[in-house]
């Protein structure tokens, strides 16, 4: 199955749809970092770097998959929450491109702010948009450790299918096995320059993550979030103010910092997936990322789909 996936970032989507049996025709993204980080790992991959805004989807007309994380700013708590008024808002490119491409299935995420009271009248437009071209929509909440990923990040996905697949289309179960904690998560990447209370430190690390935060290019350096993030950091024993560049070195005392690796684990990210640019550049992608396994999740589900039925026209045959 093929897909185009719009404001891709550092492939946190694009990696989970790819497990989830999808082949990309080609990734938009507006970033230089996130573009050099997704042709790091996937050469083969059609990167497209650009703006969503000036991508002509009729080349990629009949592709069975849109996909994409639409900037969250318009829809955050942490942000104003202009909605439509965001001139961020890419929610109407994507139903441009769904009109160009007409793919059997459009997947969507967001914010958790994306469901709140004040965006009931956003929501019940854009789902109309999406019903006069022919698709019916449907929305989910999500919490990444629901599908083993070892924080709290609740996240919005909406997927939008043509009636007949739509009617056949169900959420994806959540996992039966509880996420990791952060120190089962990362006891051996804490370990890894010969810190030798590693062992100690993941022994009181008994709890899955707060929600790992981005931030944006305007606002500072890379760090775990604002003060109540970094309060229920430290309940875990780590110092949420910065990102180190390094594990802790032997003799270390006090709470670790985390690296970019450690954080890309807690997203989701394998560790054979690599970052480019310097480390403040690398932290953003990784905090802006939608985990894997959860986009993982819900591609598996439009693929059921799909096979169902593929395995009903075949039976009528």
């Amino acid at each position: 199955m093929t897909s185009v996936e719009i404001c891709a970032g550092a492939g946190g989507q694009s990696l989970g749809l790819e497990r989830a049996g999808f082949d990309h025709e080609a990734l938009v993204e507006i970033d230089d970092a996130c573009c050099a980080t997704l042709r790091l790992n996937r050469p083969q991959w059609n990167v497209l770097h650009g703006d969503v805004n000036g991508f002509d989807g009729r080349p990629f007309k009949g592709v069975e998959l849109l996909a994409g994380g639409v900037p969250c700013p318009p829809f955050s708590v942490a942000g104003k929450q202009l909605g439509a008024k965001d001139e961020r808002d890419l929610f109407p490119e994507a139903l441009r491109l769904t009109d160009e491409i007409r793919p059997r299935a459009v997947m969507l995420e967001n914010v958790r702010g994306f469901l709140d009271p004040a965006f009931e009248g956003y929501r019940n437009r854009l789902f109309g948009q999406f019903r006069k071209l022919g698709y019916k929509p449907a929305i989910r909440l999500f919490q990444a450790s629901d599908h083993g990923v070892p924080q709290l990040r609740p996240r919005v996905v909406i997927v939008a299918l043509r009636p007949s697949d739509a009617d056949h289309f169900t959420w994806p179960e959540k996992s039966t096995t509880p996420a990791p904690t952060v120190g089962e998560t990362l006891e051996d990447l804490m370990a890894a320059n010969g810190w030798a209370g590693a062992r100690q430190w993941a022994a009181g690390a008994r709890a899955i993550a707060p929600t790992i935060v981005g931030g944006s290019k305007k606002h500072g350096g890379p760090d775990l979030g604002p003060t109540r993030a970094r309060k229920a950091w430290a309940q875990l024993g780590v110092e949420g103010g910065t990102i180190a560049e390094t594990a802790p070195e032997p003799g270390f005392t006090g709470m670790p910092r985390l690296t970019v690796r450690m954080v890309a684990r807690i997203q989701g990210f394998p560790d054979d997936w690599h970052f480019s640019g310097r480390k403040t550049a690398a932290y953003r992608q990784v905090g802006n990322a939608f985990p894997p396994p959860v986009a993982e999740a819900v591609g598996r589900s439009i693929q059921e789909v799909f096979e169902r039925a593929s395995l009903r026209s075949v039976m009528v045959a």
